[in-house]
């Protein structure tokens, strides 16, 4: 099924944004265009997927050596909410049965497992098994709204000193100051968001 170019699916897409936001993942946007997916959940993951290039390049930077997928956790914040598209009630609603559904529909569309977890994974950082890249995705996925969750960053703090041997402290003070200027964005990443409608 095509789009029409002037529709709101299409606008969320390619709209430039302000602050501007970088395109989703050719074939994210091309998944979303098949799925007729609400222009909210689009915008949505824009948004998110925006905040998780700047906390990967972040990490990339700071870390150089540390072994992390960034092309995972790109396409992680670009889906993690996909299951929407089967759930809308929860684009405007709490639930979590978006977010098995959302693994389910990307294997469905020939997405391999390790991509397709993140879909179900990124509100469960808690868990032992979080990755990094996990870890990621959720904290992009609470910072494009200015949330900071303490539990979650210092289960990351804690995988970077473990990893790198810096100090916590230390490790710490440098994630702080870039969720803070991510944050300043926040309103209008959210005023962006809430132009497009839930409804297809």
């Amino acid at each position: 099924m095509t789009t029409p170019p002037d529709s709101g699916l299409s606008r969320a897409l390619d709209a430039p944004g302000e602050p501007p936001l970088r395109p989703l993942p050719p074939a994210v946007a091309e998944l979303l265009r098949r799925l007729s997916a609400p222009p909210r959940l689009a915008a949505h993951l824009r948004a998110v997927h925006d905040a998780a290039v700047d906390l990967a390049d972040w990490l990339q930077g700071r870390h150089p050596g540390l072994a992390v997928d960034r092309d995972a956790v790109l396409f992680g914040a670009a889906t993690h909410d996909v299951g929407k598209t089967l759930h809308p009630e929860e684009l405007s609603g709490p639930g979590s049965a978006h977010e098995e559904a959302g693994r389910r529909l990307l294997l469905s569309h020939g997405f391999a497992p390790s991509l397709a977890r993140f879909a179900a994974t990124h509100a469960s950082w808690d868990d032992p098994a979080a990755t990094v890249e996990d870890l990621l995705v959720s904290m992009a996925d609470k910072v494009w709204k200015d949330q900071r969750v303490p539990g979650l960053e210092d289960r990351f703090v804690r995988e970077l000193a473990d990893a790198t041997g810096r100090e916590p402290w230390e490790e710490y003070l440098a994630l702080d100051d870039l969720l803070t200027r991510l944050g300043a964005d926040a309103p209008r990443r959210l005023a962006f968001q809430a132009a497009f409608p839930v409804e297809t």
